[in-house]
């Protein structure tokens, strides 16, 4: 068996997906993207049980992992609308903290080449934290930052499922071998008895 085949390529594609939802979640913790953040902690668990029947040849896991993967793709493209501000999706709303706080992507201040300056208050007083921050200078704005990392998260899912309905296929076939040959072992034990009789 080479290192080639299609479970050793699954094995790989989901430590790829761990390394990188690991990335994405540490930067969604520090954002305080409440939404993002248990999105990418359900997204591990998936992976890690992919990952393990895999290796384990458990098709059932495998499954879980392959109808995981085309929710993680919507999730992903709702990201991507969301802070391209597709359909009347607002990236300046709370949705991804779920209303709790007005956090932001971590992204918006400390993206490459940004510089953040606290300003004073207003004259009116007004306590929002967001009020009082100016970012310049950034390289790429935040927003295409984060949709730089759904579109890589979607990359990394489309081709998962592709090699996971693959393993599934090739384990399927195995069991339905395996199945057959126990069936004529079955069969010739039945006669060789008949012949002893």
């Amino acid at each position: 068996m080479g290192c080639c085949t299609g479970r050793c390529s699954l094995i790989c594609l989901c430590a790829l997906q761990l390394i990188s939802a690991l990335e994405r979640q540490i930067f969604d913790f520090l954002g305080f993207q409440w939404a993002p953040i248990l999105g990418n902690f359900l997204h591990i668990i998936v992976v890690i049980l992919g990952l393990f029947g895999t290796i384990q040849y458990r098709p059932r896991y495998i499954m879980v992992y392959t109808v995981w993967t085309a929710l993680w793709v919507t999730w992903n493209v709702f990201i991507i609308c969301f802070y391209l501000e597709v359909g009347g999706l607002s990236k300046d709303t709370d949705l991804m903290t779920f209303n709790i706080s007005v956090h932001r992507s971590w992204w918006r201040e400390h993206g490459p080449g940004c510089v953040r300056r606290v300003l004073p208050p207003s004259a009116h007083g007004m306590m929002d934290d967001y009020t009082y921050v100016s970012v310049t200078g950034c390289i790429v704005d935040f927003q295409y930052l984060e949709v730089i990392h759904s579109a890589v998260q979607i990359l990394l899912s489309l081709v998962g499922f592709v090699y996971a309905c693959y393993v599934i296929s090739i384990s399927m076939e195995e069991e339905d071998t395996y199945s057959f040959d126990l069936q004529v072992c079955k069969h010739l034990f039945i006669q060789m008895l008949q012949i002893i009789e």
